[in-house]
């Protein structure tokens, strides 16, 4: 078993999906068909086939998307597989492969000793068919440098730093009201020490 990737209708990569080792090629999945009973869907229950005993009709579905037996390469946001370059491959397999035929068609009825070389089949190299199934401007959103949240050892040193200033802050403070209290009391030693107005001194 290998895991080949699973696509949707438009080609966008959805999971894997497990195959035999020997699966190549595209292959197209649908989606489960509930059968209708008195208008009602019946869990759990897949429609087949057209069955006289059962009154199943068979319904064309749509397909819901492909399994591709090519590897997504790396270096992909969101693989896309490209199906208009997968169907001129497959045509261009098909030209080589009936140009081939008719080659040895035309060698097989040439003579033996008038027959030039062998014919070979020259199966077209396979092209590149997964594309990058975002916009530019996505890629971009997705890949802008995210804000960093802060580690703890910022966030301890942010409110370190928050603590310091506090405690100058309430220094300058102190110092404020140390500058004001000395004042007052300079201010009140000079009136103790200065006589009242109007007064006398007595020896």
């Amino acid at each position: 078993m290998k895991a080949v990737p699973k696509v949707n209708i438009d080609g966008l990569y959805l999971e894997d999906e497990l195959v035999d080792d020997t699966f190549t090629g595209v292959v197209s999945f649908y989606s489960p068909v509930l059968p209708m009973t008195n208008g009602l869907e019946q869990p759990d229950t897949f429609t087949i086939a057209s069955n006289a005993s059962t009154g199943n009709e068979t319904v064309d579905r749509e397909p819901a998307g492909y399994i591709v037996g090519i590897p997504v390469p790396t270096g992909l946001f969101l693989p896309r597989f490209d199906f208009v370059a997968w169907r001129q491959y497959q045509d261009s397999i098909q030209a080589a492969e009936a140009a081939y035929q008719e080659a040895m068609s035309a060698w097989n009825t040439t003579p033996e000793e008038e027959r030039a070389d062998r014919p070979v089949l020259n199966i077209p190299p396979m092209p590149a068919l997964w594309i990058e199934g975002l916009t530019a401007e996505e890629i971009e959103r997705i890949t802008a440098p995210q804000p960093q949240a802060p580690s703890e050892m910022d966030w301890l040193g942010t409110e370190l730093v928050a603590r310091e200033l506090e405690m100058l802050e309430i220094r300058r403070q102190n110092e404020t009201l140390g500058a004001q209290v000395v004042g007052l009391e300079l201010r009140l030693l000079s009136l103790e020490g200065s006589p009242s107005e109007g007064g006398e001194t007595y020896v």
